[in-house]
């Protein structure tokens, strides 16, 4: 009999391959659903990705006592909700990315139309998702609630929408030149930090966040508990988006699966842009090490989390 103990990567994937089995199950649609639509809708949400999120419910769940299983409705949401943020994202109107997850934009692949429609069928299947999946109702009350905050006007679509307008462009912060680039040896302002971050805390931030905070509801975690889940993601979310900028200053396409130097291009601002890279690289460790600090009264049920921070900064060694 096979003692050892599951390592995180171990533990990581097969939550991903519950997760991709349970998305592959929820958009089998036995009829009614077109067949175009449905192949835009599988094409997107099945692709490969990290599932970040996804795994985020599942731990929180598990660090608060609950199950994989009667977490996996509330992963699925947030993935579906994720995806469909990243569908309208890419879109001509929006930012004009033609590679996701290692393959052709949505709408590369079935046309404005389509996408635009595929991504409005995932966000509504998430809250059906939510809705039937999740016991008992009013935790599922809870818990779509919670998940419509996150999407809506104040956060993720408000950040997309401040990020579109020049929300987080050089024009928008003291100090910074209207390509989004500061110059050389400039002092990066700490208005333009702040509002950076603000950006990146609605639209990054705030979907990681729920993550958790469904994790600990489905679990049924008190207020304190849910709310250190969700201070971990606050700085975990942080880093994140962090990471991610400097990816997308020295990454490697065919790892990060999406074009790179999109930013630079778009004239927006990031954290490499304001600081550099290795002082990006240093906030960044310093919000793990913050998010890991506040999982620590959690005990060890909290080390998947934990291990999960860590492997967030890893992603650009």
């Amino acid at each position: 009999m096979d003692t050892r103990v599951p390592s995180f990567a171990d533990r990581f994937a097969e939550i991903r391959a519950c997760v991709d089995a349970a998305l592959d199950r929820y958009t089998a649609f036995p009829s009614g659903c077109p067949q175009a639509l449905a192949e835009a809708i599988r094409y997107s949400l099945l692709a490969p990705g990290k599932r970040l999120r996804p795994v985020l419910v599942v731990m929180a769940a598990e660090a608060c006592g609950g199950s994989a299983q009667a977490a996996m409705p509330g992963a699925c949401a947030v993935e579906m909700v994720h995806t469909y943020s990243l569908i309208h994202d890419d879109l001509p109107a929006m930012d004009n990315d033609d590679l996701r997850r290692g393959q052709p934009t949505c709408h590369k692949r079935f046309g404005d139309a389509m996408a635009i429609l595929a991504g409005d069928a995932l966000l509504a299947l998430a809250f059906e998702v939510l809705a039937t999946g999740i016991r008992p109702p009013s935790v599922a009350a809870a818990c779509c609630q919670a998940l419509a905050e996150a999407a809506g006007p104040r956060f993720l679509v408000g950040g997309q929408a401040d990020d579109i307008r020049g929300g987080n462009c050089g024009a928008a912060f003291p100090g910074g030149s209207q390509s989004g680039v500061v110059a050389e040896g400039a002092q990066a302002p700490q208005a333009g930090l702040e509002a950076l971050e603000s950006v990146h805390s609605r639209k990054t931030g705030a979907m990681i966040r729920v993550s958790l905070r469904l994790g600990g509801l489905i679990a049924g975690a008190g207020t304190g508990r849910i709310s250190a889940l969700e201070r971990y993601g606050q700085h975990l979310g942080l880093a994140f988006q962090i990471t991610d900028d400097v990816l997308d200053v020295r990454g490697e396409e065919s790892t990060v699966g999406k074009r790179l130097g999109k930013d630079s291009r778009l004239g927006k601002l990031t954290f490499p842009g304001l600081v550099g890279v290795e002082a990006s690289l240093g906030r960044a460790e310093q919000a793990v090490g913050e998010a890991r600090d506040v999982l620590r009264p959690l005990g060890i049920r909290a080390g998947g989390l934990d291990a999960l921070a860590c492997y967030v900064l890893e992603r650009n060694r």
